[in-house]
């Protein structure tokens, strides 16, 4: 039975990704510190005697018992509500986090995949979006905590693989969506949602010109999947090309929710980006991969399952103001 660890496994993508890994019949190995992951994410999988987890941050030092096959990296902020209320937090798990996870792949001669970001590209000046394109960044930005976060954790990855010859592969994420998100983020679907169930007017920044790319959860496993056990060391796209405007989703959701709310216009933050639309040719040419799950079909799941949380969770004001970290 090959042994993985999964790092950020409370989170949104990591749950998704135990799961996935525990179906193919790996032992798995889960570890997050839990400061924005979920531990209701894993309640299902804690009874498996194939999954053990560990509460613990990787920033720091760590250890793993045993043989370790594969490491996912997955621990990391991903909302800008959390880049601006733990900025340290976000530099650190990318740089000392993804170093740690390095070196403890080399010490266990493990194959190791670090989770990249579309946000590498910053505010794109080339569309759509190819491998190839070294960004358009500000490094003191509100996000560039976030965004050279990634791009020193590429840069590390790429290090130890020319220097060490380490098995290293690089998944760059585009936005992703399904259950198990946080409802009050800050992120925009997750945001629209929230807003509607609570009957809330929904929000959007700026014009509502800016696009976004949206890929269906299983979609993105299904990826991370075959890239892992590729051949393939260089950083690869993987998102949903199908675009739509920021207005156009809001629109969407409106109608997906049955609701009657308004659309109310606020200043564009700053740097967030204009266009977001991955090419996915190496993916398709390397992987063998598309998305499957059309935008329709994963937003009415989506929808279902965040209909479904608590009103406690609905209503929670923990990501939805910039005030204040309350650790989970």
């Amino acid at each position: 039975m090959p042994r993985i660890l999964i790092t950020g496994a409370a989170g949104f993508l990591g749950s998704h990704l135990c799961d996935r890994f525990l179906r193919e019949g790996y032992e798995v190995i889960g570890m997050d510190n839990l400061i924005t992951g979920d531990l209701r994410n894993l309640e299902h999988v804690f009874p498996k005697k194939e999954f053990t987890f560990y509460n613990k941050d990787v920033s720091t030092f760590i250890h793993v018992p045993g043989p370790l096959d594969y490491i996912l990296h997955f621990a990391s902020p991903a909302s800008p509500i959390d880049y601006l209320k733990i900025p340290i937090q976000t530099l650190k798990v990318g740089s000392l986090g993804t170093h740690n996870c390095l070196g403890l792949a080399k010490a266990k001669n493990a194959r190791i995949l670090v989770a990249s970001t579309s946000e590498v590209y910053g505010d794109p000046a080339v569309h759509p979006q190819t491998e190839e394109y070294w960004g358009n960044v500000n490094p003191v930005g509100p996000r560039g905590v976030y965004d050279e976060a990634k791009r020193f954790q590429e840069a590390m990855t790429m290090a130890y693989h020319t220097y060490h010859g380490l098995e290293t592969r690089i998944i760059r994420i585009f936005n992703t969506y399904g259950p198990r998100m946080r409802l009050n983020d800050g992120r925009v679907l997750p945001a629209f949602i929230g807003q509607a169930l609570r009957g809330e007017d929904l929000t959007v920044f700026g014009d509502g010109s800016q696009t976004r790319s949206f890929c269906y959860v299983d979609d993105l496993v299904e990826g991370i999947y075959r890239l892992l056990h590729s051949d393939y060391p260089y950083p690869v796209n993987i998102g949903n090309p199908d675009e739509i405007t920021i207005l156009q989703f809001a629109e969407e959701i409106i109608k997906l929710t049955g609701t009657k709310q308004k659309i109310v216009h606020k200043p564009l933050p700053k740097d967030d980006p204009t266009q977001r639309q991955p090419d996915i040719t190496k993916a398709k040419q390397i992987l063998g991969w598309q998305p499957k799950v059309s935008r329709a079909e994963g937003l009415a799941i989506t929808y279902a399952a965040f209909k479904a949380l608590p009103k406690d969770v609905l209503y929670k004001q923990e990501h939805r103001d910039f005030e204040g970290f309350v650790r989970k």
